[in-house]
């Protein structure tokens, strides 16, 4: 993956730039990256920040998890929930 397809995707979730860094998504968006090295793939999910420095891709998840990829192994982003007009989930059962 490129830097361009990296801010592409992180405009496209409207990420914002913390002072550390970090590009934060939106309350109640997060995504899922997809990477592969030497035919293994890996999809890292329920990303909510990333940073990106000298080549490599730090994630951080919804759980705390902190994972560290090489940008050229990452091949795609899918971002999931939020975005404009979507409504969010609502906790409980549906009944």
């Amino acid at each position: 993956m490129t830097d361009d397809i990296l801010k592409a995707a992180l405009d496209t979730a409207e990420a914002k730039t913390d002072k550390d860094g970090w590009a934060e998504l939106p309350e109640g968006r997060v995504f899922t990256l997809y990477a592969a090295h030497e035919g293994v793939s890996l999809p890292v999910t329920k990303i909510e920040a990333v940073s990106s420095v000298g080549g490599l891709l730090k994630a951080r998840s919804t759980k705390g998890e902190t994972f560290v990829l090489a940008l050229k192994d990452v091949f795609a982003i899918a971002l999931d929930g939020g975005g404009k007009g979507a409504q969010a989930r609502k906790a409980g059962f549906l009944g």
